[in-house]
C-alpha cells in the first residue's frame, strides 16, 4: 500500500512537472513569438523593386525619415514600414469596411459586417482598382508590394493574430481603396440615418416648432462667407395645439437611449486654420490641423518624412495607402477638417405591391439586383446575407419601408486617387486640383504655399442635386429629382487669400447661398461657437507663430457655458432644496472659467445643460421618437441656440415637464446633475478631470485579462477640454493629432499625436510621445536625429500567398501623375 502511494505520489509528481514544463513551454514559445514579431529597426534588409538603397532612419519617437532616389522607391519603403508597425490596424480598416471583420474576429462583429456589407465595397473596390490608370495603378502596387515584404520580412505574424488564432492574408491593390472607405464610413452617414431622423420629425411636429428646435445655424456661426443665421423667434402656443397638446410640460419626456442621464452627446469633430504670411512673425503663411477622432491604440495616423529628388514630404500618412494625408510637402502645407456635406440621399422606393422586387424608376418598373453575400465567421458557421441593389444603390428596410441609399462612397467618383498628387504639389492651386480628384469624403482642405497664397476649399466629390435639397427622403421616380453627376473642378466652392489673412473651419457652416446649396444644407454642420472661439482668438493674434497656434488648438476656455452659470446660479437663488447650496458654493468658487481639470463648476455647469437639454427637447422630439424607435434628438446639431433662448425669454408654454415654472425648472436641471456628480463624494471633489477621463485602448484590450490590457493601452487620465471646445478632448474622442507648419519652414513646425507610432507593445518607442500629446508639449514637425537606421536595398523577399489582383484593361486617358519614376 505505502509502495503504491508512493508511485501515486511520483506520477502526480512527474504530471506537475510535465504541466510546469508546459506552461514554461508555452511562455517561451509566446516570448519568442512576440520578439519575432517586432519590426526591423537597424542592418540591412532586402525589399525586391527598389532601384536603388533606401535609408530609414528613425528617431526617439520612432519617427522615419525615409530617404529614397524616387517616389516610388519611398512609398514602397512606406508600405513596408506600415506592414511591419500597423498591419493589424491596415487588416481591421479594410474588413471593416468591406464587412469582413467576423471572419478574424469572431460571431461578435456580425452585427458590423451586415451593416457594412450592404454596400458591397470589396466588389466596388476591386472594380475600381482593376480600371485605375496605369500610373496610379501603378503606385499603389509598388506599395502593395512594400506592405507584403514587410509583412513577410516579420519573423511572426503581428502578436494580435496570435492573441487571435488567425493568420494576416496578405494585401491586396484594391486593399488601398478599402481603407479610403473606411474612412468614409467613419465621417459620412453611410446609413441616411439623418434623413430619417429629421423626416421624423417633420412629420410629427409643425413646421414652425420644427424650424425652432432645428435650425440651420445661430448666432453664434462663424461662417467665411455670408453672415450668422438668427435663431429662429421662438414659435407660439398655437404650434402646440397643432401637434396635438396644450403645452410642453404636458408631454412625458422621451425614453431614447441617448436622452439616459449620463450619455454623453455627440462628440464634434476638427479644427484647421491658414493665417496669411503678413499675420505670422516669420512672414510666412501657417496652417494648423488637429483632426478630432475616435482615439485608439496605436493611433489611426503613423507620422512620416520622405525625401526624394527635390521634395521633402512629411507629415501625417494612413497606414494602408501610399499618400501623406496632412502635412508639408515644403511647398504647399495642407490640413482637413469634416465639412459636414452631404453626399448621402435616401431614395424613397416605389415597389409593386405584387412583386417587391420591381420598383419604378424614370423609364418604367425595374427589378432590384440580389446579391448572395458570404458571411464568414472565426470560430462559426458562414452566413448569407441577401442585399438588394437598385440603379440608385442597395436596399435599406432600416427605416420602415423601402429606400436606396445614393451615396457618394459606391461611385467612382468617390474613389478617385487624385490625393497621389498630394506629394508634388507646387502650389495651392495644384493641391486643390489633387483635392478635387479624390475620392475621400467631403472635405475642407485648407492650404497655404510658399509664394504666401492662402485658400480654402472642398476635396473630394459633390453630387449635383436635381429637383431637390437632399434634406429629406423622396422619390426619383418620376426623373424630377435625382443626381446629375458631381461637380466639375470649376463648380467647387474655393475662396483664395481673404481680405482678413485668415481662414478657420470646425466642421461648422463655412459658406451661404448657392455655395451652401452645393456643399449640401442637410442642416450636419456643427454648432457654431467652436469656430467662433477660434476665429477670435486669431483675430487677437497679431504675430502668428507655431506656438501661438498650438495655443489656440488647446483652448480650454468655457465661453458659452458662463452665459450658462450665471442662469443657474440665478435659479438657485433662495432655494429650499437640501442640495441648492452646495451647488451654488461649487458654481461660485469653483469655476475657472476653462474645461479644467481642476474645475468642480465646470462638470456641474456643463452637466445641467444637458439635463435641461434631455428635458425639453425629450419632451418636444417624443412623437418623432414614438414613430421612428433609433430617432435621437441630437439630429439638431444646433440646439445650444434654442436652448439658451428658451432659458433666457422663458415662456409659458414651453416650461419643460415636471417644473410649474422655468426658474424650477433650471434648478432641478442643476440638482439633479450635482447629485449624480455627488454619487461619488462631495459635490466639491468631482473636478472635471475626473469626469473627463481619457482611456485610449488597444482594439482588443476589452476582450482580454486585466493584466494583458494594461501592457496595450494608455495609462487612463484626467485631461482638460471637451465637445464643443477648440480643445475638444471629450473622453476617447479627441485631436487625433495636432500640428502647426510653414510651407519651408518645417523646420520650425510642431506636430504630437495621441499613442505613438508603433502598434507593438514591444517596441522601444511604444507610446512614445503621447505624454507631450496629453500635456500639449511641443514636438518638431521633422523626425528628429537618428536612434535606429535601417538600409533596405534591392533585393528579394519571399511573397506571401495572396489572391491575385483582377487585371482589365484600363480605361483611356491617365489622368494622374507619372511622377512616380522607377520601382
Amino acid at each position: 500500500m505505502k509502495k503504491r502511494r508512493s508511485l501515486i505520489a511520483l506520477a502526480g509528481a512527474i504530471l506537475l512537472g510535465v504541466v510546469l514544463m508546459g506552461f514554461v513551454g508555452a511562455g517561451f514559445f509566446v516570448r519568442a513569438r512576440l520578439r519575432a514579431s517586432q519590426p526591423a529597426l537597424r542592418g540591412s534588409r532586402p525589399l525586391s523593386g527598389l532601384s536603388a538603397p533606401v535609408r530609414v532612419e528613425r528617431d526617439r519617437l520612432g519617427v522615419p525619415r525615409i530617404a529614397s532616389r524616387t517616389a516610388g522607391d519611398g512609398f514602397r519603403a512606406l508600405g513596408f514600414l506600415h506592414a511591419q508597425e500597423r498591419f493589424f490596424q491596415m487588416d481591421l480598416m479594410r474588413r471593416q469596411a468591406a464587412g469582413e471583420l467576423a471572419a478574424l474576429v469572431g460571431a461578435a462583429a456580425l452585427d458590423a459586417d451586415r451593416e457594412a456589407r450592404l454596400h458591397r465595397m470589396r466588389a466596388r473596390t476591386e472594380r475600381t482598382a482593376a480600371a485605375l490608370p496605369p500610373a496610379a495603378r501603378r503606385a499603389l502596387e509598388t506599395y502593395r508590394d512594400g506592405v507584403n515584404a514587410g509583412l513577410s520580412a516579420l519573423g511572426a505574424a503581428p502578436f494580435e493574430y496570435l492573441l487571435l488564432g488567425e493568420e494576416p492574408a496578405g494585401w491586396r491593390t484594391s486593399d488601398s481603396l478599402l481603407v479610403v472607405a473606411a474612412m468614409a464610413f467613419l465621417l459620412n452617414d453611410a446609413a441616411g440615418l439623418r434623413e430619417a431622423r429629421i423626416l421624423a420629425l417633420e412629420q410629427t411636429l409643425p413646421a414652425e416648432l420644427v424650424r425652432f428646435l432645428n435650425p440651420p445655424g445661430t448666432e453664434s456661426d462663424a461662417p467665411l462667407v455670408g453672415e450668422a443665421f438668427p435663431t429662429p423667434e421662438i414659435p407660439g402656443p398655437g404650434a402646440f395645439r397643432r401637434a396635438g397638446f396644450e403645452r410642453a410640460s404636458a408631454i412625458t419626456p422621451s425614453a431614447s437611449p441617448s436622452l439616459r442621464p449620463g450619455a454623453p452627446p455627440p462628440a464634434s469633430g476638427s479644427n484647421s486654420w491658414a493665417v496669411a504670411a503678413e499675420r505670422t512673425a516669420g512672414r510666412a503663411p501657417l496652417v494648423a490641423s488637429d483632426m478630432h477622432l475616435p482615439l485608439a491604440v496605436p493611433n489611426i495616423w503613423y507620422r512620416a518624412e520622405l525625401r526624394f529628388g527635390g521634395t521633402r514630404l512629411a507629415g501625417l500618412t494612413l497606414p494602408g495607402i501610399p499618400a501623406v494625408i496632412a502635412g508639408s510637402n515644403g511647398r504647399v502645407a495642407w490640413g482637413f477638417t469634416n465639412s459636414a456635406g452631404d453626399g448621402t440621399d435616401l431614395v424613397a422606393l416605389e415597389t409593386d405591391p405584387a412583386e417587391p422586387l420591381r420598383y419604378r424608376t424614370p423609364e418604367g418598373f425595374r427589378r432590384m439586383e440580389v446579391f448572395a453575400e458570404r458571411l464568414l465567421v472565426s470560430g462559426g458557421a458562414p452566413e448569407t446575407l441577401e442585399v438588394q441593389e437598385t440603379i440608385w444603390g442597395p436596399v435599406t428596410r432600416r427605416w420602415g419601408r423601402p429606400y436606396a441609399i445614393r451615396w457618394t462612397a459606391h461611385d467612382p467618383a468617390g474613389r478617385r486617387v487624385g490625393w497621389l498628387d498630394f506629394a508634388e504639389a507646387e502650389s495651392i492651386e495644384e493641391l486643390f486640383r489633387a483635392g478635387w480628384e479624390s475620392g475621400m469624403p467631403p472635405q475642407n482642405l485648407v492650404a497655404a504655399d510658399r509664394s504666401g497664397a492662402i485658400g480654402w476649399t472642398i476635396a473630394g466629390p459633390l453630387p449635383r442635386r436635381r429637383g431637390f435639397d437632399g434634406r429629406i427622403p423622396t422619390s426619383w421616380a418620376d426623373g424630377e429629382r435625382g443626381w446629375d453627376g458631381f461637380l466639375e473642378p470649376d463648380e467647387m466652392p474655393a475662396i483664395r487669400n481673404p481680405p482678413s489673412g485668415l481662414l478657420w473651419t470646425a466642421n461648422n457652416r463655412i459658406v451661404d447661398g448657392e455655395w451652401l446649396g452645393r456643399i449640401g444644407s442637410g442642416g450636419s454642420y456643427a454648432h457654431g461657437a467652436r469656430a467662433r472661439q477660434i476665429r477670435d482668438r486669431l483675430l487677437g493674434v497679431e504675430a502668428a507663430d507655431e506656438p501661438a497656434m498650438l495655443s489656440v488648438q488647446r483652448d480650454d476656455r468655457a465661453v458659452e457655458l458662463e452665459v450658462w452659470r450665471k442662469l443657474f446660479l440665478e435659479a438657485l437663488r433662495g432655494s429650499g432644496e437640501a442640495r441648492a447650496g452646495e451647488a451654488a458654493r461649487v458654481l461660485r468658487q469653483g469655476w475657472t472659467g476653462r474645461a479644467s481639470v481642476e474645475s468642480a463648476a465646470y462638470p456641474l455647469v456643463r452637466n445641467a445643460r444637458l439635463e435641461l437639454f434631455r428635458s425639453v427637447y425629450g419632451a418636444l422630439t417624443r412623437p418623432a421618437s414614438e414613430l421612428l424607435p433609433e430617432f435621437s434628438p441630437w439630429v439638431a446639431n444646433q440646439w445650444p441656440g434654442p436652448l439658451l433662448r428658451l432659458a433666457r425669454e422663458q415662456p409659458a408654454h414651453f416650461i419643460p415637464p415636471g417644473a410649474a415654472d422655468w426658474r424650477e425648472a433650471l434648478e432641478r436641471a442643476v440638482l439633479d446633475a450635482a447629485l449624480r456628480l455627488a454619487a461619488d463624494g462631495p459635490l466639491e471633489g468631482r473636478s472635471w478631470g475626473g469626469e473627463n477621463l481619457v482611456s485610449i485602448r488597444h482594439p482588443l484590450s476589452p476582450a482580454l485579462p486585466r493584466l494583458l490590457s494594461r501592457w496595450l493601452d494608455a495609462p487612463p487620465r484626467g485631461l482638460p477640454g471637451d465637445a464643443g471646445l477648440p480643445l475638444a478632448q471629450n473622453g476617447a474622442h479627441g485631436p487625433s493629432n495636432r500640428f502647426v507648419v510653414a510651407p519651408g519652414a518645417e523646420h520650425r513646425g510642431i506636430l504630437h499625436m495621441p499613442g505613438g507610432q508603433s502598434g507593438h507593445p514591444g517596441s522601444p518607442y511604444y507610446l512614445a510621445g503621447h505624454r507631450d500629446w496629453e500635456e500639449g508639449r511641443p514636438t518638431p514637425f521633422l523626425a528628429g536625429p537618428a536612434a535606429w537606421t535601417l538600409t533596405l536595398t534591392p533585393g528579394f523577399i519571399p511573397a506571401l500567398e495572396q489572391p491575385v489582383d483582377e487585371v482589365t484593361r484600363p480605361k483611356v486617358g491617365d489622368a494622374q501623375s507619372s511622377r512616380w519614376g522607377p520601382g
